[in-house]
C-alpha cells in the first residue's frame, strides 16, 4: 500500500516535527436521516443516529429499563465519533459500511462490523456487548450504512479516521500536557478531566449525561479503549480539538497534542481484564499500547510515552495506518 510506506517513511526520515501530511481532500457529503421519509426504514436511521448521540441514556447506564443498560459508563459513540458519526476526520462511522468484514490486528482475525461495534461497547463504553440480533444493533447497522452513501465496497474513503502525526523524536511530556489540558481543554472538560455533567432536567431533555465528556475517571473511556493509546488520541485531539477545530486548521500543534494527550492518558480508569490477550501477533501490536506483553526493544516508559522511533518495522507501520484503518475504540 503506497500511502503507508510513504507515510513510514515520512515518520522514520523526516526531522523531528515534520507532519505526516493527509492526502489531498475532497468534497465531504453525507445523506441526511431527516429527509428520509416516516416509514420503517426512515424510523429504523433515526432511531441508530439516536443510539450514537444519546447512548448513555438509551443503552447505558441512564436506560430506563436495566436490561437495556449495555454501556457502563457517562459517554456517547459520537463523544469520538464526532457529530454523531458524520464528521470528516472525527473518527467518522459515514463510509466504514463496504470495509467490512475486516482484518482487525487486535483479535488477529478477520470481524464484522457487529463485532467491531461490540467492541466499542465493551471498551470506550466500559460496558458489554450488544445482542447481534437485538433491534438497536440493526439500527446502528442501518444508520451506518445509510450515511456510507455510494462508497465504494472495499474502499477507504477520505475523511476516514484521523490524519497521521509524525512520531515526535522526543518522549511525550504529560507534565507539559497537563498546563495545556488546563488552559485549552478545561474549559470544556473541567481542569479535572470530569467533563460538564447536566443536572437531571436537562439530562432527561438532551438524553445524555454530559454536555461535554469526562476524558478520565470511572465515567471515562478504559485503558483497552484506543483513545487510551497516546499516537491514536494525539492524532484525534490535533485534528478536532478544542470542540469545533477543523483539521485544515488545527489549534493545537503536534507536539502540543501528544503532550496533552500524554497527560490524558496518564489519568486513572476503568480497568479492562483481559489485556494481555490483545494482538495475538504481538508483531502487529501498536507501539503505543502501553501495557504488557510489551513487543520489540523499547522500555515500558517508552511503549508509554516514546519516543518510538526504535521500535520494529511493523508496529510503527501499525500506528500509521491507525487513521486509515481505525473505525470505531
Amino acid at each position: 500500500m503506497p500511502a503507508v510506506i510513504a507515510a513510514l517513511l515520512l515518520a522514520l526520515g523526516n526531522p523531528a516535527g515534520a507532519r505526516a501530511q493527509p492526502a489531498p481532500t475532497s468534497a465531504w457529503s453525507v445523506p441526511n436521516p431527516d429527509l428520509l421519509p416516516d416509514d420503517a426504514f426512515g424510523r429504523t436511521v433515526r432511531h441508530g443516529r439516536d443510539l450514537i448521540v444519546k447512548t448513555s441514556s438509551l443503552i447505558g447506564p441512564d436506560a430506563p429499563d436495566p436490561a437495556q443498560r449495555f454501556g457502563g459508563n457517562g459517554l456517547d459513540c459520537q463523544s469520538c465519533h464526532l457529530q454523531a458519526g458524520t464528521q470528516k476526520f472525527g473518527l467518522p462511522l459515514a463510509g466504514i459500511w463496504g470495509l467490512f468484514p475486516l482484518y482487525i490486528a487486535r483479535e488477529n482475525e478477520v470481524r464484522t462490523l457487529e463485532e467491531r461495534i461490540n467492541g466499542c461497547m465493551e471498551r470506550s463504553m466500559n460496558g458489554k456487548a450488544l445482542p447481534v440480533g437485538s433491534n438497536e444493533m440493526k439500527a446502528m447497522l442501518t444508520y451506518i450504512r445509510f450515511i456510507s452513501g455510494a462508497e465504494a465496497v472495499g474502499k477507504s474513503i477520505d475523511g476516514r479516521g484521523a490524519p497521521p502525526l509524525a512520531l515526535p523524536a522526543r518522549s511525550a511530556d504529560p507534565v507539559r500536557g497537563q498546563h495545556i489540558f488546563v488552559e485549552t481543554c478545561g474549559a470544556c472538560h473541567g481542569a479535572d478531566g470530569q467533563g460538564q455533567r447536566l443536572d437531571a432536567a436537562e439530562a432527561k431533555e438532551a438524553g445524555r449525561r454530559y454536555r461535554f465528556p469526562p476524558v478520565w475517571g470511572y465515567d471515562s473511556f478504559n485503558d483497552g479503549a484506543g483513545m487510551g493509546r497516546i499516537i491514536t488520541a494525539a492524532q484525534f485531539v490535533h485534528a478536532n480539538m478544542p470542540f469545533g477545530t477543523s483539521f485544515t486548521e488545527p489549534a493545537l500543534s503536534e507536539a502540543d497534542a501528544f503532550d496533552v494527550a500524554a497527560y490524558v492518558d496518564s489519568q486513572p480508569r476503568p480497568h479492562k481484564a483481559g489485556l494481555e490477550a490483545d494482538f495475538p501477533d504481538r508483531a502487529r501490536k501498536p507501539v503505543d499500547a502501553a501495557y504488557p506483553p510489551y513487543v520489540g526493544t523499547l522500555t515500558p516508559e517508552q511503549h508509554r510515552l516514546g519516543p518510538w522511533t526504535a521500535q520494529p518495522v511493523a508496529s510503527v507501520s501499525a500506528n500509521l495506518n491507525v487513521a486509515a484503518a481505525r473505525t470505531a475504540d
